[in-house]
């Protein structure tokens, strides 16, 4: 989920995007012909059993979708910042004519690079800076999280729940939103409790703050960190767990509930093919449930039948278009109507997301 601290997005910047397809700007630069070199750089390590763990088996999927026509190679722990400049042109240098980037604060390196090098195709994930070459890339996550939260919500028995959550940025208050409406619509009148660790990437830190939930009597427990380690402090006390970014139910089978996934390999091989096509083009992609860009992990052993059922009705009904979480009445934290009856949100509302709807306990400033 690589996003910043600080995210400034102008309304202008964001008028391109589609919550159901993908438009196009400017035509890219020619493909240069023969084997491919393309590369992905992350911000956490590809162990991480999260949003790295993922986009490394996006990669793994190009290369065995295009065998010979593709050669694929990772940078792994890349900081965020001007750091991945350095990474960057290292991977020109060595022939890459396509990267991925696969975090929010990696997106000025990747513009400067691509003003840099205009006959390389750059790829961003979750941001908002287009180039003739530069192209952004995400989901409605939004709408798997809604889903997770209705099997949170038909969890907790006192309708309590925690969140563990990284930085205070719109992508994650609508994330923390869209869990607390799921709860509400299974356990009416549940509450959301959020802790901000302020770290993409620290199991540590990530059980501290799952523990410090768990203590304060939360009997449910979801996360939209990159590491399972939520799920750690939740399966020594025997609290039901949702992850994030890729199915880990494996770490916590007892109490695993599911998860909002992001299945990225279908996207990075229609690039890669494009880009040896010459039929790449610049633009911006916002996938959801319906080209299945994102969707929610099966479900544990410990979810009830009744709750598998309400949320792949739900699931369908988000697919058609027929429901959407976002839409009136909501109100906020203080009971303020923030969206009518009648209304809803518009992708570049919740793009630029800074306030919690009501039930959700926390600062949406991160405080």
């Amino acid at each position: 989920m690589k996003r910043p601290a600080l995210f400034a997005v102008s309304v202008m910047a964001l008028v391109g995007l589609s919550a159901c397809g993908s438009t196009t700007s400017q035509a890219s630069p020619s493909a240069s012909a023969g084997p491919i070199k393309a590369a992905w750089i992350y911000v956490g390590p590809t162990t991480d059993g999260g949003w790295t763990t993922a986009h490394d088996k996006g990669r793994k999927y190009v290369e065995q979708q295009l065998g010979s026509k593709v050669q694929t190679t990772f940078k792994e722990n890349v900081p965020e910042g001007p750091q991945v400049s350095q990474v960057i042109e290292d991977l020109v240098r060595d022939g890459n004519k396509i990267i991925f980037a696969t975090s929010f604060g990696f997106q000025d390196a990747m513009d400067a690079a691509a003003k840099a090098h205009p006959n390389v195709f750059f790829e961003q994930a979750t941001g908002y800076k287009m180039e003739p070459n530069l192209a952004e890339y995400f989901g409605a996550a939004e709408d798997a999280d809604y889903l997770t939260g209705m099997a949170l919500g038909a969890a907790s028995k006192k309708g309590k729940i925690g969140f563990v959550a990284p930085f205070p940025i719109p992508e994650v208050i609508r994330e923390i939103n869209a869990v607390a409406l799921g709860a509400q619509a299974t356990h009416p009148g549940a509450t959301v409790q959020v802790v901000w660790t302020n770290t993409w990437f620290d199991p540590t830190k990530e059980k501290q703050a799952a523990q410090s939930l768990l203590s304060a009597g939360v009997d449910a427990i979801g996360q939209g960190q990159d590491s399972p380690a939520t799920g750690d402090a939740a399966k020594a006390v025997g609290i039901p767990w949702s992850g994030y970014d890729s199915d880990q139910t494996q770490y916590a089978p007892d109490i695993w509930q599911t998860a909002t996934v992001y299945n990225w390999g279908p996207y990075y091989t229609k690039r890669v093919q494009a880009a040896i096509d010459g039929t790449w083009k610049s633009g911006s992609y916002y996938g959801n449930l319906a080209d299945g860009f994102v969707d929610i992990a099966p479900f544990g052993k410990s979810v009830s039948a009744d709750a598998q059922a309400a949320i792949n009705a739900k699931k369908q009904a988000l697919i058609s278009g027929s429901f959407y979480e976002f839409a009136g009445p909501l109100k906020d934290q203080s009971g303020a109507v923030k969206v009518p009856s009648g209304s809803k949100l518009q992708l570049t509302d919740i793009l630029t997301m800074d306030w919690f709807v009501q039930g959700v306990i926390g600062n949406p400033k991160g405080a």
